[in-house]
């Protein structure tokens, strides 16, 4: 296993001893990640619907809300606003991002966030036996089981907030 990154994610994951691996992700000449990440995952052997994208909402009330994603499900803004019992939400902003989590956008873990951002995990997640998530660094992933992943999203509520 390649731990050759640290971020609060992958201390989150050794701190909890959970085997994760490391994904290189070559970035384009302005460090914007490859567009063709699927076809780098296929290479690797992963599923490319395996990747999990952290989605940063905004509410109506000024509270962040981040929905982990796998599968590529759209996220479905009628079931989001009726869970958080919220009239609007919005996708949150670059800066805003960057504001919230502390993390840029392309490299947002679903995990090691502050603990005023609240989480909600699809169902898509539970599909999957090896899962691919931020590592809080532009340029790199991390795979690991899923299993793994939801214990550490246990607090977290687990529902189906896309349509396909």
């Amino acid at each position: 296993m390649s731990n050759s990154i640290t971020s609060p994610v992958t201390e989150l994951l050794q701190r909890e001893s959970i085997a994760y691996y490391v994904i290189e992700i070559p970035l384009s000449e302005d460090k914007k990640p490859i567009r063709n990440l699927e076809e780098l995952l296929q290479k690797q052997g992963i599923d490319p619907q395996s990747v999990v994208r952290s989605v940063l909402f905004k509410t109506a009330s000024e509270k962040f809300v981040m929905l982990a994603v796998a599968g590529g499900g759209r996220a479905d803004w009628g079931a989001l606003r009726k869970h958080l019992n919220e009239r609007k939400c919005r996708m949150a902003e670059f800066d805003e991002v960057i504001e919230a989590t502390g993390y840029v956008v392309g490299a947002v873990p679903p995990i090691a966030l502050p603990e005023d951002i609240k989480i909600l995990v699809d169902t898509s997640v539970t599909a999957y036996e090896i899962v691919v998530i931020g590592s809080g660094i532009l340029g790199f992933a991390l795979a690991l089981k899923g299993s793994d992943l939801l214990k550490l999203l246990n607090a977290a509520d687990l529902g189906t907030f896309t349509s396909m």
